[in-house]
């Protein structure tokens, strides 16, 4: 198996697992990832979800096996195979997943790597790990998503500069910059996540995880008056629920709340 699946806490951890090759991804592991990540999001157990990798890396990227068929794959057009509503970027889907989705970046995140970081929720990266988009250097552009996201993340100006130079920078500027949101000890990445993730278990709404998670992203492209809009709808629904309920019950009372279980649909 080059992906495993392990349930620690209240957190599912996904790890790419080739670490000879620096858990360089191939069409199976990338298929293997998103199967995993659903088997997670169908669990009501499981309250969020960490991916990492073995070894040394997170993930060197791309198997330059798979990047080759890409290109030759290139000459004929863009794969317009995926459903409508299908996010033309890997691993674009996590966006969607109703369910915190936790990088723990252990060793480098290089090309498809570093994408895979990008697109979780948080990036809890080790003192020891690097990062690099890498793109520039293989003759390609700002692909999945990277020229949307990434500047959102850190700003227009050092977006460029990761995208342009393709330099590896460090975990400490990784965290300067704002890519990383937790800088943790060597080997404590996967520790560190599962750690938040047990906390939100105990302590909030899964439900309201679902929404905000939605809100936040799908309210990047709209006008201030229609997220403001979206967000009162949102509410009426919230104070309907049964967990509205519960946490104004679990204040009262002085004692840890009982949310529903829930299986990451942010309509439910």
């Amino acid at each position: 198996m080059t992906v495993d699946y392990a349930v620690r806490g209240s957190a599912a951890v996904i790890t790419l697992d080739r670490d000879e090759r620096l858990n360089a991804l191939t069409y199976p592991m990338i298929v293997a990832v998103q199967e995993a990540v659903m088997r997670a999001q169908q669990d009501p157990r499981i309250v969020g979800i960490v991916i990492t990798g073995a070894g040394r890396a997170f993930s060197a990227g791309l198997d330059m096996e798979a990047l080759a068929q890409s290109a030759e794959r290139g000459r004929a057009g863009p794969d317009d195979a995926r459903g409508a509503d299908e996010l033309p970027a890997l691993f674009g889907y996590l966006l969607k997943v109703g369910k915190p989705v936790i990088a723990a970046v252990n060793g480098v995140a290089a090309g498809g790597g570093f994408v895979l970081a990008m697109m979780c929720d948080l990036r809890f990266v080790s003192e020891d790990a690097s990062l690099t988009t890498v793109f520039s250097k293989r003759g390609l552009i700002a692909e999945h998503g990277t020229s949307f996201i990434l500047p959102r993340m850190i700003g227009t100006s050092r977006a460029l500069d990761l995208l342009w130079s393709s330099e590896r920078i460090g975990a400490a500027e990784a965290y300067r910059l704002g890519f990383a949101d937790r800088l943790v000890a060597k080997g404590k990445a996967v520790d560190e996540a599962v750690a938040y993730i047990d906390k939100l278990a105990a302590t909030v709404s899964r439900r309201s995880l679902a929404v905000i998670k939605s809100q936040i992203y799908r309210h990047l492209s709209l006008s201030l008056t229609e997220a403001a809009r979206d967000a009162d709808k949102l509410m009426w629904a919230a104070l309907a629920h049964s967990d509205a309920k519960e946490g104004v019950a679990s204040f009262v009372e002085r004692r840890a709340p009982r949310f529903a279980a829930f299986k990451g649909d942010a309509d439910a």
